[in-house]
């Protein structure tokens, strides 16, 4: 799943645009109607040519506004990033870019909108021309230029077939187990509570769940799920995702809270940066310069501390640590911008290197700057983490020699397993590299927090369709599951020692089922049961075949009888009850031990049946090693 925002001057037509592509209007405060002005966030969703539903946020262009569109870029995944073919680019056509730029964000479009209203085919080459050039330099560089109007719908198809190929070369967004979901809308539903909105990263919600809201530290429950307006059990990490919340009252959320799973994640008023100062200012960063920090859809104000020089420079990046007014839940790695509060202009932007110093820096020593320029190298674990998801699954052994660490790659996996990034597969009791007073076995199979995740998603995918369409099967054959999923047999049986271990899924040997199901006789289909068992009791040594008993309940019912042994099959063509069988068994045994030996003919005679039963029953006592043929008879064995 992704998420692609709209960037651009105001009155260029993204709302427009978005209307057009998806048959949704994203204006949707009356203010904006009435102004015919985007103010405030938007949200839609397009389906692609191929049938992949992507979620877009439309956010406003007005220099007022800036602050609110900053709530709305930092999840995104790529950028639908429109110019006005009437008027080329303008101020905000820059910010907007230099915000992009500033946030990392790579993948992108750009539509040329009102392409209906360009004076001539090279006035639109001039525009085409000119909106390249200021992309040059920028990570939008290299986005394709797609003419179009959303008034006569020129160039929409070639758009959504763009925005698809772009989409293919962006990577899905990592599962690392650690939910982060923050809130970039709140409102209230009649009957239902409180719903908030964000675009969820690093990890899964369910149903269910309990969850905390920061850094407000609240607790709550989901109560439900949507993405894209529909009921989901589970939302997926990069999906624009509805969370209705039980236990929180609406006026307790704001926006730039951030859903997560307790315990793990620590609000934040001091932070180390490193800040990238925008080339087009005028004047340089000053030490304690005043600054509002924005951050997935949090803001707040702070304060800069320079690290290691006085002042830096326009175009150069430096060290900092920022004191913030307001608590904040960040991440290492996590982009941020920066504003000046007055006049509001943008003015850099960075990287969250330490979300948690522990103290407040002295500023001019080069171990503090030794420090950062580790840290935003990568810790230990990090660049393990790195190495594990280019070669998963992979034994742990392969992977610490893989790996260009030393000493500390061992402790550096026990700190990913700690803390649910590296799976160990196989059984999970007494095989954790983590677990104290064990020894590490080097052959055990460790895989990324998110390879398993989307394993696990994918085996319940196709148990689901699997039950769904075999309702009256114990479950789907291993081996077929084991090719559906296209992974090698020692990863495969890994795969399920866990998964079975943590109660996710059943093996029944050459048969894999969800725990839930359970296979359920419609009423017709028990009264035909009934109906063959009270022939099977009326008949019991001469009871309706194999080829009867199907035509009249059919082979996946009579595959039921015999999985539950409610019938015992000793060929392919001869069905007993269990208990039939048992006194069968006892007579024959009995006639041996008295006469030394038995015939088939005896065996036919001993129960009034025909050849074809006893010859069943006694070939079946063969294989099951209680009696053994010698010539024409059967002895004991």
């Amino acid at each position: 799943m992704y998420v692609v925002g709209t960037a651009g001057h105001v009155d260029h037509g993204k709302s427009s645009l978005v209307h057009a592509l998806t048959g949704i209007d994203p204006d949707r405060l009356e203010e904006e109607k009435l102004r015919e002005m985007t103010i405030d966030l938007g949200f839609a969703w397009l389906t692609l040519p191929k049938g992949e539903t992507i979620g877009l946020v439309d956010v406003p262009g007005h220099r007022d506004f800036i602050e609110n569109m900053l709530a709305g870029v930092g999840g995104i995944d790529a950028a639908l990033f429109v110019v006005a073919a009437d008027e080329g680019v303008m101020p905000q056509t820059r910010e907007h870019l230099a915000i992009l730029d500033l946030l990392g964000v790579e993948a992108a479009v750009v539509a040329l909108t009102k392409a209906d209203l360009a004076e001539s085919e090279e006035w639109l080459e001039l525009v085409m021309a000119d909106v390249s050039e200021t992309l040059d330099g920028t990570t939008l560089a290299n986005a394709p230029i797609i003419p179009v109007s959303a008034k006569t719908g020129m160039g929409l198809d070639a758009l959504k077939l763009e925005l698809e190929h772009m989409l293919s070369s962006v990577d899905p967004r990592r599962d690392i187990g650690r939910p982060r979901l923050p809130v970039d809308r709140v409102f209230s539903v009649s009957g239902f509570g409180t719903v908030v909105t964000g675009t969820l990263t690093d990890g899964c919600l369910t149903v269910g769940q309990e969850i905390e809201l920061l850094p407000a530290g609240l607790k709550a429950r989901i109560r439900g799920l949507q993405t894209h307006k529909h009921k989901v059990e589970r939302a997926m990490p990069g999906s624009r995702v509805a969370v209705n919340l039980s236990g929180v009252n609406r006026a307790n959320v704001e926006r730039g809270a951030v859903v997560t799973t307790p315990d793990w994640l620590r609000p934040t008023v001091l932070v180390d940066v490193q800040i990238r100062y925008l080339q087009d200012m005028t004047q340089p960063l000053r030490h304690n310069a005043q600054v509002k920090l924005f951050s997935g859809a949090a803001e707040s104000l702070a304060r800069v501390r320079l690290l290691g020089q006085e002042v830096l420079p326009p175009g150069e990046r430096g060290w900092a640590q920022l004191r913030l007014r307001a608590p904040m839940a960040l991440v290492k790695g996590d982009r941020f911008v920066l504003r000046l509060p007055s006049p509001a202009a943008t003015i850099g932007g960075g990287i969250i290197i330490d979300p948690h110093p522990r103290r407040r820096h002295k500023r001019f020593r080069p171990e503090t700057i030794a420090r950062l320029e580790t840290l935003a190298r990568g810790t230990p674990a990090e660049v393990l983490l790195q190495e594990l998801v280019r070669l998963e699954p992979i034994s742990v052994g392969e992977l610490l020699s893989a790996s260009s660490l030393s000493e500390g790659a061992l402790l550096a996996l026990r700190e990913l397993e700690s803390t649910g990034q590296a799976i160990v597969l196989g059984s999970s009791i007494g095989a954790s590299i983590g677990a104290e007073h064990h020894a590490v076995d080097s052959r055990a199979l460790v895989a990324s927090h998110s390879w398993w995740s989307a394993a696990i998603v994918r085996i319940t995918e196709l148990l689901t369709d699997h039950h769904r369409q075999y309702p009256l099967r114990g479950g789907m054959p291993r081996e077929a599951l084991r090719s559906a999923l296209k992974i090698d047999a020692r990863p495969f049986n890994a795969l399920m020692t866990r998964a079975v271990d943590e109660m996710l899924l059943v093996d029944e040997g050459a048969f894999v089922r969800l725990p839930d199901h359970e296979i359920r006789l419609t009423d017709d289909q028990q009264a035909r049961v009934s109906a063959l068992l009270t022939r099977f009791h009326q008949q019991p040594y001469t009871p309706p075949s194999m080829k009867e008993a199907t035509a009249e309940i059919g082979d996946d019912v009579l595959s039921v009888l015999v999985s539950r042994r409610e019938l015992k099959q000793l060929s392919p063509e001869v069905l007993l009850l269990p208990d039939v069988y048992d006194q069968m068994q006892t007579r024959v045994v009995e006639y041996i031990r008295q006469n030394g030996s038995i015939t088939l003919a005896q065996v036919r005679d001993l129960f009034q049946t025909s050849r074809k039963y006893a010859q069943a029953l006694i070939e079946y006592m063969d294989a099951e090693g209680i009696t053994r043929r010698v010539g024409d008879e059967r002895i004991l064995r």
